[in-house]
């Protein structure tokens, strides 16, 4: 398994001009309306490679957005996996020791663990713990369509289907089964939390179509909940596809090998072979299982695939 060299539309550039912001973290921006209304989070480089995240809260701050009510935090989250960047290779810097987007459990943050995405973290949650609604925004490995991923609360489902992109959606019934994301940290995990929590993949690492997903659907978020005012922010017509989570698959041994090359959104008959590792075999569980995120380069620990099944509403 080896990931082909992408097609290098957009490339990282030097945000350190961002990293004084008012709030006593590296990178973090807030501002106040002065005016009662939600407290809305829009985090960027929860992997370092996610370049669409950096232009997406780069444009809030450098075209002066701010809120109308309510508060608006602006992050960017993992500089320096960000700041690793290599175009000779170009996939590596997506995280130095640890997947930043899977330690958000009190477990990991209070553990004796040390490494930079859990010191990023422990910086990072007094933030996250204080919005009401986050809108984490990643990209995918693969060019596939762009998709929302949410936990199955409808308070979720409501905001994706109101902005309407992308029109795809991945719905974790019981999270993602390999660790905890930022959007599930502390009250945004259960049914009680305070708002929304949602990441938004918008498209291939490196196109200039995820960079300019990443910034409309920030825009479409905000106007949403009132904290900017913005013409056009009306949803598409465009149908919804919904997916439910079945499975989440990890790469436990270096033979890991997928039947054939794929790169998400392919579909399989119910017991179907999809990939083996040492005696194991990943098959479907069930007719018309989508696979979500193949893994492109057997690496132990990561994940290797999601499986899911379509949701008819």
């Amino acid at each position: 398994m080896t990931e082909a060299q992408p097609i290098l539309e957009v490339l990282p550039r030097d945000i350190s001009a961002y990293r004084q912001g008012n709030t006593g973290i590296d990178y973090v921006h807030r501002f106040e309306s002065g005016k009662p209304g939600p407290k809305v989070l829009i985090n960027a480089l929860t992997h370092g490679n996610e370049i669409c995240g950096m232009v997406a809260a780069a444009h809030l701050l450098d075209t002066n957005v701010r809120p109308l009510i309510g508060t608006l935090t602006v992050s960017f989250a993992h500089v320096e996996a960000y700041d690793a960047f290599d175009p000779v290779k170009p996939f590596d810097n997506r995280q130095i020791v640890h997947n930043l987007n899977r330690v958000w459990s009190d477990e990991w943050l209070d553990g004796p663990e040390d490494s930079p995405e859990l010191r990023r973290a422990r910086a990072l949650r007094p933030i996250v713990k204080d919005a009401d609604h986050i809108l984490d925004i990643h990209s995918t490995s693969q060019d596939v369509v762009p998709f929302w991923v949410y936990p199955d609360f409808e308070r979720n489902a409501r905001v994706a289907m109101a902005i309407g992109l992308p029109p795809v959606h991945l719905v974790m019934p019981s999270g993602l089964g390999s660790g905890t994301p930022l959007i599930q940290h502390g009250l945004h995990a259960g049914a009680d939390a305070p708002g929304a929590a949602m990441v938004v993949e918008c498209g291939q690492h490196f196109r200039q179509s995820a960079a300019d997903l990443a910034t409309e659907v920030a825009l479409r978020f905000l106007a949403h909940f009132g904290l900017i005012e913005r013409a056009g922010a009306v949803a598409p017509a465009a149908p919804q596809r919904r997916f439910e989570l079945l499975q989440t698959h990890m790469i436990k041994f270096e033979d890991f090998r997928f039947v054939r090359p794929f790169v998400g959104f392919e579909t399989f008959a119910q017991g179907e072979l999809i990939a083996t590792q040492g005696p194991e075999e990943i098959r479907s569980p069930c007719d018309g299982c989508t696979i979500f995120m193949p893994a492109q380069r057997a690496i132990v620990g990561r994940e290797a695939v999601y499986l899911t099944r379509p949701l008819q509403d």
